[in-house]
């Protein structure tokens, strides 16, 4: 019997369930490992048609040839979700050996640096930092400086229905609301009492732009938190999040710990009215996020090749895990970029823009108040949010707070897409911001029509 394998591409694309049929068939292989769908399409996971390499080392054996489609179904020799959840849970990580490669994955060394780190000035740390990531530059996966493998299977698929399907075109709810053509959030992560007593510039720097942020703040040991702080951030029209517990760098290393602090995190959700939730230098278990009482995280970056906890989730959209909304990190943050890359341009920043913006998904930036005071760096700082402001008045680009861009990608995914009488309509809560768009294979490439 053939298991349905389809519930991956109808999450992301809110297309009507029957006219994607995708399965599964054969036994599937013990271990996973990698391979491909295509000669540059990556997945890992098991397979029933060849034995999956344990290494990522190409070339890599290719499923494509084993799939086979009749009257529109498409038969997969490997479980599609089983594939696209091993990147976005970053489970392919031990895999690339990616949990030994440096000192900051051994939880002594860690919790002495961080013990260390209030007392450390900055020079120092990122002279440390740099020590440990070495070699960052040569890690084959993710793809620096944007991986897209999550929507580069998930396309691959949608391209074969349509190659093989009668129908020229595959209708879904467009990603954005009112048809914008990809989004931008701008985040704030609060890690001293200097940054902190420097929100209120950034705010007036925000805002002359006309851009809302999301302050992500630490509620204990750091810094003081009172009541006017938080009241002086959300009546401005910003969020506030919960960062961490204490920022020790130590919230996942035991599952005991985690739970007894995940109580006073739950606790501070409720006393900061707080929705979304952020870990301390992204350190983060996808699997234990639903412990936590908030509606989103913002844990996981895209590609972690410059974060002590490498990896990456390989994707450029939101997604859920259980009932949380994991809206990836996708774009550097501005420490690693000053600090450990010394950049002090936009080009990067703009690079990850433009790739992300192909793919009309979320750009997601982490800028510090406390780094950015310095003349250079708040320079830096306000080009982009002119870049931003740019896009939005020029490309369509929406720049929601990330509550909004949570309550949006929910709802979002309630609705459906119904024949009627006149053609394909949506229907559900929110369905007059939403737009109906097409999915086509045209001169050997997916496109994707968005009707107004």
């Amino acid at each position: 019997m053939m298991k349905q394998s389809n519930k991956v591409i109808i999450d992301h694309l809110r297309c009507p369930d029957d006219l994607v049929q995708i399965g599964m068939i054969g036994e599937l292989s013990r271990d996973p490992g990698f391979f491909n769908f295509g000669s540059d399409v990556l997945c890992y996971g098991k397979c029933s048609a060849l034995t999956p390499s344990r290494k990522f080392s190409p070339p890599l054996p290719d499923a494509l040839e084993h799939a086979q489609v009749d009257q529109g179904v498409v038969s997969l020799p490997f479980d599609l979700t089983e594939v696209v959840e091993a990147f976005r849970r970053e489970e392919y990580t031990a895999a690339l050996g990616h949990k030994a490669r440096h000192w900051a994955q051994n939880p002594v060394l860690r919790m002495g640096y961080y013990v260390a780190r209030p007392l450390l000035p900055v020079p120092v740390r990122k002279h440390l930092q740099r020590l440990a990531l070495r070699g960052w530059d040569k890690q084959p996966f993710p793809h620096w400086p944007v991986d897209t493998t999550v929507e580069q299977i998930l396309e691959s698929l949608v391209g074969l229905i349509l190659r093989e399907s009668k129908d020229q075109a595959l209708p879904f709810i467009w990603f954005w609301p009112e048809g914008k053509l990809a989004c931008a959030v701008m985040t704030h992560d609060v890690e001293t009492a200097e940054g902190r007593d420097f929100c209120k510039s950034l705010m007036d720097v925000d805002d002359s732009f006309g851009i809302k942020a999301s302050f992500q703040v630490v509620p204990e040991r750091r810094y003081k938190v009172p009541e006017t702080y938080l009241t002086s951030i959300t009546q401005r029209g910003f969020e506030v999040n919960v960062q961490d517990l204490n920022h020790d760098g130590r919230l996942f290393d035991k599952y005991e710990e985690f739970q007894r602090r995940t109580k006073a995190i739950n606790a501070y959700a409720g006393a900061f009215k707080a929705v979304g939730f952020r870990s301390a230098v992204l350190y983060r278990n996808a699997d234990w996020l639903n412990s936590l009482s908030f509606e989103y995280d913002m844990s996981i970056p895209n590609v972690a090749h410059l974060d002590p906890q490498a990896g990456g989730c390989c994707t450029v959209f939101p997604y859920f895990v259980g009932d949380i909304l994991e809206i990836p990190v996708t774009t550097i943050q501005d420490y690693s970029l000053f600090h450990i890359l010394r950049d002090y341009s936009l080009d990067l920043w703009k690079e990850q823009s433009s790739r992300i913006q192909e793919r009309h998904g979320v750009m997601n930036f982490i800028i510090h108040p406390d780094y950015v005071t310095g003349d250079r760096e708040m320079r830096v700082f306000k080009d982009l949010l002119a870049y931003l402001a740019e896009l939005r008045a020029k490309a369509g680009l929406w720049i929601p707070l990330p509550r909004e861009l949570s309550e949006w990608w929910k709802q979002r995914s309630r609705m459906q897409i119904v024949k009627s009488a006149s053609g394909w309509e949506i229907v559900g809560e929110g369905k007059e911001r939403a737009r109906l768009a097409y999915a086509r294979w045209v001169n050997g490439k997916l496109v994707y029509d968005l009707k107004a």
